[in-house]
């Protein structure tokens, strides 16, 4: 199998809204008090397969799981001239590990 893209959308859940907009106290690492905060970012993780989980947090705030989703393959593939989509190699050490153990797309 070659290089693949994925495609997905997700719908961010009210509650998550919700999240987003209600402040809350914590505690900020880089500033060494206690401040209110809102969650405010979201995050996107992306793993082997076409799996995509999403965060929710803010920077004096832990983040929450929004979810764990599926993403489709895009059949056109990832080289699609001028969309900003590619595909960039392993490098040879990643490629070597990669070839003796598999990708473990059921651990993420």
């Amino acid at each position: 199998m070659g290089p693949q893209a994925y495609k997905i959308s997700i719908r961010i859940p009210q509650w998550v809204r919700d999240e987003m907009i209600k402040p809350e106290k914590g505690f900020c690492l880089w500033a060494g008090e206690w401040k209110e905060d809102f969650r405010d970012t979201i995050t996107l993780g992306m793993a082997p397969g076409g799996i995509v989980k999403v965060w929710l947090g803010g920077s004096c705030l832990g983040f929450k799981e929004v979810g764990r989703y599926q993403a489709k393959i895009e059949p056109l593939g990832p080289n699609q001239d001028g969309k900003g989509l590619f595909y960039r190699t392993p490098n040879p050490a990643a490629q070597a590990w990669i070839d003796q153990h598999g990708i473990p797309y059921g651990s993420w």
